[in-house]
Parts: C-alpha cells; sequence; structure tokens
C-alpha cells in the first residue's frame, strides 16, 4: 500500500487491495472511497469485493466513481459532503489516487488557501497547479499574504533568467531581484552537440548554480507551481507564495520524452542516444566511435525545437568522423524529419545541401517519430506527406539519435500567461506581455517567432532590462528585439556554417562578410564555436556584459 496524508482526516492512495483492509483499518482508518469506475483495466479488483472485504474489518465503504479528465462540479459537491458524513480519517483512492487527490483539492476552494492546497498536494506527490487554476474560473481560491516579497521576480536561472538579472544590475545595481529555479546544476546546453561528436568533454559544460547567481540576488531554490497574475504572486511547489512588482518569465522548455513511445525505457542504451541531454551526449560519441557499418537514424520533431539545427549537428559531426575513419561507405545515414524543409532559412541550404551530399544522407521530409523499440532496434514513423493520408513505417537501425518533441513546462501551459498553444503571450518586439503589462518573457517559453537558441537569449536580455528598467521610471518601451537567433551547423569538425537570422528569415550577420561569410563553411567560425562562445557564454553573457548585444532602441 502507498497511503499518502493529505490531512489529518484525509489521506489518498493508488489502487488497494481486497487483502488490504485489515491494514487499513489498523492505520487508524475508519472509511475508504472508491473513486475508480469498475473494469477500468483487467485485475482491477471491483467495488462489490472491496466492500465486502472493508465491512468485514470493520471499514465503511463508499463508490464515488470519476473519469479521469471527466470530473464535474457534482463529483466535487459529493466527495466533500462524503468527507463530512463518513466517520474518519478517510482513504480515498483510485489507480494512482490522482482523482482522488484532485477532488479533495477542488473540495476545498474557498476553504484553504491556494499555497496551503498546492503544498499538501505536492507533498503527498500530485501535482494540483492544472486544478487549482481550473478552480480559478468558478470559485477562486483563497490567496495567503505573500511568504517573499520582492520588486523584481526571475522565474528560472537558465541563460535567459542569469542573463536578465545580470544586465538589470549592469544597469542598477540597488535592485531588489528574487531568482526562482529548483536547480543545483546550471549547463552550458550549446556545447553538448560537441560532446557528442566528441569535440568537448561534458564536464566543461556543467558548473554549479550557486556561484553563478549575481551575488546581489535573493535565490529561492524551488519550483513553481502556479501563477496569479492578477494578484502579482506566484506561488512555489512547496506552498510558499513569492509577491512581486514585476515578473519576468523565462524557465526554459520541456523535453517530452514521453512523447515517443518506448523511448525513456531505452535512452543510454541499445544504440538510442540524444544529444538534448548531458549524460546522454557522451554515449553519441560511444555510438559514433563504434559504428563501422550499419544504418544511422537521426530525428527531428515537428517545430518549435530547442536549436533547430543541433539534430543536424550531431548528424554532420558523425558523417564526418565516419568519412576520416574511412567507414562511411558502410554506413546508411538517414535523416527523418517532421517539417518539410532542411532548414527554415533558405540562404543557409545550399551549403548544407553540399554536406548532405558528401555523406551521402537521405533526406526523409513529414517523418514524425512516435515509437522507438530498443530491443528490436526499430523506429516508427509517421508519415503525413500534404496531399496524401498518413501512414506508419518502421525502420531498423543500429543507431539513432533522437530530438524529442518539446513544449512549455505545464505550470507554464496551463497558466493565465500563455496562448492557445501554451506559450508565453508577449509582444514580440519588447517582450513585454500582451494582458499583464509588468510581466515579460524572454527565452525558450515565449512565443515570439524567433529561433529558440542560448544567441536569443542573450539579445533578448538586455532588452527586457532596458524595458523593465524603463517601466519603473514610468516610462515606454526603449528597447526592441528584431528576432535575432544564431544557429552554428557544426558540418564538419573544424568548419561551421554560421547561421545568423532574425523574424522573417532575414539576414543579420554579426561579422562583415569578408571576415565570415555565414552562407559558406568557415573555419573562423569554427573557432568562434569551440573557443570564443563558452568563454562569452560564462565570462561575458553571465555577467552583465553585454558584447555585441546590446539592446536595438525602441523608434521613438
Amino acid at each position: 500500500m502507498d497511503i499518502r496524508e493529505l490531512t489529518e482526516g484525509v489521506s489518498v492512495a493508488p489502487q488497494i487491495a481486497v487483502d488490504d483492509m485489515a491494514a487499513i483499518k489498523a492505520a487508524g482508518f475508519a472509511s475508504v472511497i472508491s473513486n475508480r469506475p469498475d473494469g477500468e483495466e483487467a485485475g482491477q479488483p471491483s467495488f462489490a469485493d472491496i466492500k465486502a472485504a472493508a465491512e468485514a474489518a470493520g471499514l465503511q465503504a463508499l463508490h464515488m466513481p470519476v473519469v479521469s479528465g471527466q470530473i464535474a462540479q457534482a463529483d466535487v459537491a459529493a466527495f466533500g459532503a462524503a468527507l463530512t458524513s463518513l466517520p474518519g480519517p478517510v482513504l480515498a483512492f483510485c489507480k494512482s489516487g490522482t482523482r482522488a487527490a484532485t477532488l479533495w483539492t477542488r473540495s476545498q476552494a474557498g476553504q484553504r488557501p491556494v499555497a496551503e492546497l498546492l503544498a499538501r498536494t505536492n507533498a503527498a506527490g500530485y501535482d494540483m497547479g492544472a486544478t487549482v487554476a481550473a478552480m480559478a474560473e468558478t470559485a477562486p481560491p483563497a490567496l495567503a499574504e505573500p511568504d517573499v516579497r520582492s520588486d523584481i521576480v526571475i522565474v528560472g536561472a537558465g541563460s535567459a533568467g542569469i542573463a536578465v538579472a545580470a544586465s538589470l544590475l549592469a544597469r542598477d545595481g540597488g535592485l531588489d531581484i528574487t531568482i526562482i529555479d529548483p536547480a543545483d546544476v546550471h549547463y552550458y546546453q550549446p556545447g553538448w552537440t560537441m560532446v557528442g561528436g566528441g569535440v568537448f568533454d561534458a564536464a566543461q559544460t556543467k558548473r554549479m548554480m550557486g556561484p553563478l547567481i549575481p551575488d546581489a540576488v535573493t535565490w529561492i531554490k524551488a519550483g513553481v507551481a502556479e501563477f496569479l497574475p492578477d494578484a502579482d504572486a506566484v506561488v512555489l511547489g512547496d506552498g510558499r507564495v513569492v509577491g512581486y512588482k514585476r515578473l519576468i518569465v523565462c524557465p526554459g522548455l520541456e523535453l517530452h520524452w514521453d512523447g515517443i513511445a518506448g523511448l525513456k525505457d531505452t535512452l543510454g542504451r541499445n544504440g538510442v542516444t540524444s544529444n538534448y541531454r548531458y549524460d546522454l551526449a557522451p554515449y553519441t560519441w560511444e555510438l559514433v566511435q563504434g559504428l563501422n557499418k550499419g544504418k544511422a537514424i537521426f530525428t527531428q520533431p515537428a517545430m518549435p525545437i530547442k536549436c533547430a539545427g543541433a539534430p543536424q549537428k550531431a548528424m554532420y559531426l558523425s558523417g564526418d568522423a565516419w568519412f576520416r575513419r574511412g567507414v562511411l561507405k558502410d554506413i546508411d545515414i538517414q535523416f527523418m524529419n517532421a517539417g518539410g524543409v532542411l532548414f527554415g532559412v533558405k540562404d543557409y541550404v545550399p551549403a548544407l545541401m553540399d554536406y548532405v551530399a558528401k555523406y551521402d544522407v537521405s533526406l526523409n521530409f513529414f517523418h514524425t517519430l512516435t515509437a522507438v523499440d530498443g530491443a528490436a532496434k526499430t523506429a516508427t514513423f509517421k508519415v503525413g506527406t500534404p496531399g496524401s493520408d498518413p501512414k506508419e513505417v518502421t525502420v531498423d537501425f543500429d543507431m539513432i539519435h533522437v530530438c524529442p518533441p518539446q513544449r512549455a513546462p505545464a505550470f507554464i501551459r496551463e497558466s493565465a500567461l500563455a496562448d492557445a498553444a501554451g506559450w508565453v503571450d508577449v509582444d514580440q518586439a519588447t517582450l513585454r506581455h500582451k494582458t499583464y503589462c509588468n510581466i515579460w518573457s524572454l527565452g525558450d517559453v515565449m512565443n515570439a517567432p524567433n529561433a529558440k537558441t542560448m544567441a536569443a537569449a542573450r539579445k533578448q536580455a538586455p532588452v527586457v532590462a532596458v524595458n523593465v528598467l524603463a517601466d519603473i521610471a514610468g516610462k515606454s518601451a526603449v528597447g526592441i528585439y528584431d528576432g535575432y537567433g544564431s544557429c552554428p551547423l557544426t558540418v564538419e569538425r573544424g568548419k561551421i556554417v554560421l547561421a545568423e537570422f532574425g523574424y522573417g528569415g532575414a539576414l543579420l550577420p554579426s561579422f562583415p562578410e569578408w571576415l565570415i561569410d555565414g552562407t559558406k563553411p568557415s573555419r573562423l567560425a569554427w573557432a568562434l564555436k569551440a573557443q570564443a562562445l563558452p568563454q562569452v557564454y560564462w565570462h561575458a553573457m553571465l555577467k552583465g556584459r553585454e558584447w555585441m548585444a546590446g539592446p536595438e532602441k525602441a523608434p521613438l
């Protein structure tokens, strides 16, 4: 049994067995509530059997079945009434305990502060952030006085969060700033492509979080459960409430590994890898070194994703390694792209196609990875070519590099800050929220139509900083973001196609063409990626030194 206490009088649990009743009685419970319909799955005990065993053990039993995702207010009211009428303590259960926890949470609307509801359910292992958000539509939950107040609160201590904090402090060292992030470790994620290509050691991309956060910033080491923008507050996963005058949202996106059936069970073995995870990038290089013949698949999901060129970078560096070893002729490289083009900015495609030809890559467009069977070494794709009915194909592999589908975290997707697609809804020039004028967003979770790259965040941080400070001074926005993003495409060891572009695919080169022509492979661009940019990241971007990143001024 896995009994989880919500209050002294109410606990919840995953499915209990008929033989558990004596132990439940011995634990002090007087009643059980089943929130699970009979016959949901094979082997599930019927409520009749549960009730008979419960009554034999001296427990009262009540059947209040609900279907996941279809809990009505009448179900909530009935559950709340049962908690009052049944002798307690009460143990409610369903398949996982989530429906029982949801019913309890919703039954407490208006009776307990939202912070307490989230703290109790979080401690029990149930994320009720979305439930609390839904409750607000009918009966707004009570809001406790904030436990912490700060003039500027930043959610997320990744590239964007630390950079914008540093940019703010570089302009006004006396600002009261709080940053919220649960992580102990900070990663230079652009380096993982180089780890997977045998160029960097993984340890080069990892540092402890604490020393990177500016000394003048208060760090709350916790996750966010809920935004309450109408109350100028953020609720943490442990139930604490943080109040703010201005909020900056940049927690990074979520890699949705579960979006591909079987993937999580085989990552890091059976020839299945991904440079999108710190612990897996070294395995990519191990596989590349060990493969002398066979089929290597590289996948790219539907946009948006973090660094749209990263799946190709892995492919090119792998092809280059096989070319240098003289085994490329025996390796079948397949690029499976859910989209319909190799790269979204056409000016860079000719150079990339030269390398597609060099490595004899087969390009397969409109192929979306849906399942991986590591033991069988097969990958299944949904093929949705325009103008034809979708079909399913299964392909064998010896090695597969997977780029997972990506999305904003649940506490963003299900919040009042999100647009219909689940991304923070901002003005694409000022990066200010379209509805809440004291909220800004940057980095991967906002919905401006730009590439989601570290280079983009480097340009966005100063824009948000100057606009927040302008707002504090009672002025209009003074900085605009032009959509800049950079994708250094590692086409071979020692050469890079340095793609730099903004909104609408406009080319935004940082260097004169005679120095670096971004549409052609360049050794100087490789030196920039391999040697200069990591130093710029650690010692400039995260320190508020805006080398070639100053904000563009808003038109008067």
